[in-house]
Protein backbone atom coordinates (compact mmCIF):
# COMPACT_ATOMS: atom_id res chain seq x y z
CA UNK A 1 0.00 0.00 0.00
CA UNK A 2 2.94 2.44 0.32
CA UNK A 3 4.55 1.92 -2.98
CA UNK A 4 0.52 2.84 -4.03
CA UNK A 5 0.12 5.85 -2.03
CA UNK A 6 4.12 7.15 -2.81
CA UNK A 7 3.35 6.38 -7.00
CA UNK A 8 -0.21 8.60 -6.98
CA UNK A 9 -0.45 12.29 -7.22
CA UNK A 10 1.01 14.61 -4.59
CA UNK A 11 -2.87 16.07 -3.49
CA UNK A 12 -4.11 12.31 -2.98
CA UNK A 13 -0.31 10.94 -1.88
CA UNK A 14 -0.22 13.15 1.47
CA UNK A 15 -3.90 11.69 2.90
CA UNK A 16 -3.25 8.46 1.81
CA UNK A 17 0.45 8.30 3.34
CA UNK A 18 -1.11 10.07 6.52
CA UNK A 19 -3.62 7.35 7.13
CA UNK A 20 -1.19 4.86 6.85
CA UNK A 21 1.14 6.06 9.08
CA UNK A 22 -2.22 6.36 11.32
CA UNK A 23 -3.11 2.73 10.40
CA UNK A 24 0.77 1.61 11.43
CA UNK A 25 0.83 3.08 14.78
CA UNK A 26 -2.89 1.70 15.82
CA UNK A 27 -0.98 -1.99 15.21
CA UNK A 28 2.41 -1.09 16.61
CA UNK A 29 0.29 0.22 19.87
CA UNK A 30 -2.22 -3.17 19.70
CA UNK A 31 0.82 -5.35 19.22
CA UNK A 32 2.31 -3.54 22.59
CA UNK A 33 -1.34 -4.43 24.50
CA UNK A 34 -1.19 -7.48 23.39
CA UNK A 35 2.27 -8.16 24.36
CA UNK A 36 1.58 -6.55 28.21
CA UNK A 37 -1.60 -8.57 28.30
CA UNK A 38 0.16 -11.59 27.62
CA UNK A 39 3.14 -10.76 29.64
CA UNK A 40 0.30 -9.77 32.59
CA UNK A 41 -1.83 -13.03 32.20
CA UNK A 42 1.28 -14.98 32.72
CA UNK A 43 2.58 -13.41 35.69
CA UNK A 44 -1.25 -13.12 37.13
CA UNK A 45 -1.08 -16.73 36.78
CA UNK A 46 1.68 -17.48 38.70
CA UNK A 47 0.63 -14.95 41.07
CA UNK A 48 -2.74 -16.96 41.60
CA UNK A 49 -1.01 -19.96 42.06
CA UNK A 50 1.08 -19.04 44.79
CA UNK A 51 -1.26 -17.02 46.54
CA UNK A 52 -4.01 -19.95 46.44
CA UNK A 53 -1.94 -22.85 47.34
CA UNK A 54 -2.74 -23.21 50.86
CA UNK A 55 -6.56 -21.89 50.57
CA UNK A 56 -9.06 -24.83 49.66
CA UNK A 57 -12.06 -22.87 48.91
CA UNK A 58 -10.02 -20.69 46.64
CA UNK A 59 -9.16 -23.57 44.69
CA UNK A 60 -12.93 -23.44 43.21
CA UNK A 61 -12.10 -19.59 42.36
CA UNK A 62 -8.64 -20.14 41.29
CA UNK A 63 -10.75 -22.88 38.81
CA UNK A 64 -12.82 -20.33 37.81
CA UNK A 65 -9.78 -17.80 37.11
CA UNK A 66 -8.08 -20.10 34.95
CA UNK A 67 -11.00 -20.86 32.95
CA UNK A 68 -11.56 -17.68 32.65
CA UNK A 69 -7.80 -17.12 31.75
CA UNK A 70 -7.83 -20.07 29.27
CA UNK A 71 -11.16 -18.36 27.44
CA UNK A 72 -9.26 -14.90 27.36
CA UNK A 73 -5.91 -16.36 26.08
CA UNK A 74 -7.93 -18.63 23.05
CA UNK A 75 -9.66 -15.16 22.10
CA UNK A 76 -6.43 -13.34 22.11
CA UNK A 77 -4.45 -16.41 20.14
CA UNK A 78 -7.45 -16.07 17.60
CA UNK A 79 -7.34 -12.54 17.29
CA UNK A 80 -3.80 -12.89 16.83
CA UNK A 81 -4.34 -15.04 13.67
CA UNK A 82 -7.08 -12.91 12.62
CA UNK A 83 -4.19 -10.03 12.23
CA UNK A 84 -1.97 -12.55 10.76
CA UNK A 85 -4.45 -13.28 7.97
CA UNK A 86 -5.04 -10.12 7.77
CA UNK A 87 -1.68 -9.19 6.80
CA UNK A 88 -1.58 -12.27 5.04
CA UNK A 89 -4.44 -10.89 3.01
CA UNK A 90 -2.83 -7.16 2.68
CA UNK A 91 0.63 -8.53 1.26
CA UNK A 92 -0.87 -10.49 -1.23
CA UNK A 93 -3.18 -7.27 -2.31
CA UNK A 94 -0.21 -5.13 -2.44
CA UNK A 95 1.52 -7.49 -4.71
CA UNK A 96 -1.69 -7.83 -6.75
CA UNK A 97 -1.32 -3.99 -6.59
CA UNK A 98 2.25 -3.77 -7.77
CA UNK A 99 1.49 -5.78 -10.53
CA UNK A 100 -1.56 -4.15 -12.02
CA UNK A 101 0.54 -0.72 -12.30
CA UNK A 102 3.26 -2.25 -13.72
CA UNK A 103 0.54 -3.40 -16.26
CA UNK A 104 -0.71 0.44 -16.53
CA UNK A 105 2.79 1.63 -16.92
CA UNK A 106 3.16 -1.05 -19.37
CA UNK A 107 0.17 -0.02 -21.56
CA UNK A 108 0.58 4.05 -20.68
CA UNK A 109 3.95 3.67 -22.64
CA UNK A 110 2.28 1.24 -25.27
CA UNK A 111 -0.42 4.29 -25.93
CA UNK A 112 2.18 7.37 -25.37
CA UNK A 113 4.28 5.12 -28.29
CA UNK A 114 1.34 5.04 -30.72
CA UNK A 115 0.27 8.79 -29.96
CA UNK A 116 3.45 9.68 -31.26
CA UNK A 117 3.56 7.32 -34.48
CA UNK A 118 0.16 8.73 -35.09
CA UNK A 119 1.74 12.08 -34.83
CA UNK A 120 4.31 11.42 -37.46
CA UNK A 121 2.40 9.99 -39.58
CA UNK A 122 -0.22 12.81 -39.66
CA UNK A 123 2.94 15.17 -40.22
CA UNK A 124 4.02 12.96 -43.26
CA UNK A 125 0.15 13.54 -44.55
CA UNK A 126 0.38 16.81 -44.16
CA UNK A 127 3.58 17.11 -46.47
CA UNK A 128 2.45 14.55 -48.78
CA UNK A 129 -0.75 16.82 -49.52
CA UNK A 130 1.32 19.98 -49.50
CA UNK A 131 3.64 17.93 -52.33
CA UNK A 132 0.54 16.76 -54.18
CA UNK A 133 -0.89 20.02 -54.13
CA UNK A 134 2.19 22.01 -55.59
CA UNK A 135 2.40 19.16 -58.24
CA UNK A 136 -0.83 19.43 -59.46
CA UNK A 137 -0.56 23.54 -59.36
CA UNK A 138 2.58 22.57 -61.63
CA UNK A 139 0.90 20.62 -63.90
CA UNK A 140 -2.18 22.97 -64.62
CA UNK A 141 1.23 25.60 -64.92
CA UNK A 142 2.57 23.42 -67.42
CA UNK A 143 -0.56 22.86 -69.45
CA UNK A 144 -1.56 26.39 -69.97
CA UNK A 145 2.07 27.04 -71.39
CA UNK A 146 2.00 24.53 -73.23
CA UNK A 147 -1.37 24.92 -74.67
CA UNK A 148 -0.06 28.93 -75.05
CA UNK A 149 3.04 27.91 -76.96
CA UNK A 150 0.11 25.40 -79.79
CA UNK A 151 -1.40 28.65 -79.96
CA UNK A 152 1.51 30.89 -80.41
CA UNK A 153 2.42 28.08 -83.31
CA UNK A 154 -0.51 27.62 -84.79
CA UNK A 155 -0.77 31.43 -84.87
CA UNK A 156 2.64 31.45 -86.55
CA UNK A 157 1.85 29.04 -89.10
CA UNK A 158 -1.59 30.19 -89.95
CA UNK A 159 0.47 33.46 -90.47
CA UNK A 160 3.09 32.16 -92.95
CA UNK A 161 0.88 29.92 -94.86
CA UNK A 162 -1.65 33.51 -95.04
CA UNK A 163 1.54 35.45 -96.03
CA UNK A 164 3.07 32.62 -98.65
CA UNK A 165 -0.59 32.10 -100.04
CA UNK A 166 -1.47 35.66 -100.28
CA UNK A 167 1.67 36.27 -102.40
Amino acid sequence: MDLEARSLQPNVKAVLLAKLREYKSDLNNLKSKHKRLASANSNQAARDDLLESGMADAMSVSANQRGQLMMSTERLNESSDRIKESRKTMLETEELGVSILQDLHQQRQSLLHANDTLHGVDDNISKSKKILTNMSRRMSRNKWIISSIIVVLVVAIALILYFKLSK
